[in-house]
């Protein structure tokens, strides 16, 4: 409830921001803050912002529906019931309440979603359980259930929604400026045509930008539940050695809305990836047991 309360005053205080810029842009360039402008505020809260909150209110039933996942209770098996017992001790551990834990059909990958980090879910595939070991596992259940602790759910679809909101606003503030006559009535009335034009090119070139801000706070994420599962483990020796198992593997696809809370990821990576490199992973927890476990 403490994350929501704070997505939405961040919301509040982008908008109000957002007013302020435009209100100055428009002053200095001749184009008058009228209806309209306060309209396009509206806009931007409802498709940039609500957007993102909609999604993340129903990211567990979407994510059980996108990978078939079905959620056990242990009575299934004994490897469920361990799946299930080590969820518990590592929700425990990390200070909130147990999730809800599914298998999906799948290659090997783990997942965290929920709006809420005491009403998370954690799957995993049903690869991952057959080629991994206990304690392997149990690291890569350690890091989902870190991205649940730390709120990385919502905080990532705060940046994504504030983000969002800015490109929406940004790309036809500029329009107008770029395409306005000097008569004061703006570039949207007086020149259509390169409003509309202008508007498509700046809302790709700023949608691309605000989507490697919010790789680069993906793969940020990614390090910090890393080290929480080293944490909750007590050594980072059993996450370093399941990413060295997710190197040997072929890794699960998850949807694009899931992929920031998988566990895998590839041997090299880039700006636009949501994940760091196993490499750079498996340095970074090196880095920490050293400074931390030694």
């Amino acid at each position: 409830m403490k994350r929501i309360m704070l997505f939405l005053i961040t919301n509040i205080a982008v908008m109000a921001m957002l007013t302020i810029v435009a209100n100055v842009l428009c002053a200095v360039m001749g184009v008058p803050m009228d209806q309209e402008w306060a309209q396009l505020l509206v806009v931007a809260a409802v498709y940039g912002m609500g957007g993102s909150i909609i999604s993340l209110l129903m990211s567990k039933t979407m994510a059980k529906l996108a990978c078939r996942a079905k959620t056990i209770d242990g009575s299934e098996g004994e490897a469920e019931r361990w799946l299930v017992s080590t969820v518990e001790d590592l929700s425990r551990r990390a200070g909130v309440k147990m999730p809800e834990v599914a298998i999906y059909p799948g290659a090997a990958n783990a997942f965290a979603t929920g709006a809420f980090k005491n009403h998370a879910l954690v799957a995993v595939s049903s690869d991952i359980m057959g080629q991994m070991t206990k304690e392997e596992l149990r690291a890569v259940l350690g890091h989902e259930m870190s991205h649940v602790a730390n709120g990385d759910m919502v905080t990532l679809t705060l940046v994504q929604g504030v983000l969002n909101a800015f490109v929406i606003v940004a790309s036809r503030v500029l329009a107008s400026v770029l395409a306005g006559s000097g008569d004061g009535r703006g570039g949207r009335r007086s020149n259509g045509g390169v409003y509309f034009l202008a508007v498509l090119v700046l809302q790709i070139a700023l949608g691309a930008l605000a989507s490697l801000v919010v790789m680069w706070f993906s793969r940020k994420r990614e390090y910090a539940a890393d080290a929480g599962s080293a944490r909750l483990l007590g050594s980072p020796s059993p996450m370093i050695a399941a990413l060295r198992r997710l190197g040997n593997l072929q890794p699960g696809a998850l949807p694009d809305s899931l992929r920031a809370m998988g566990i895998a990821g590839k041997r090299k990576t880039s700006i636009w990836a949501t994940h760091p490199s196993l490499d750079d992973r498996i340095n970074a927890l090196q880095n920490l047991g050293a400074g931390v476990f030694a």
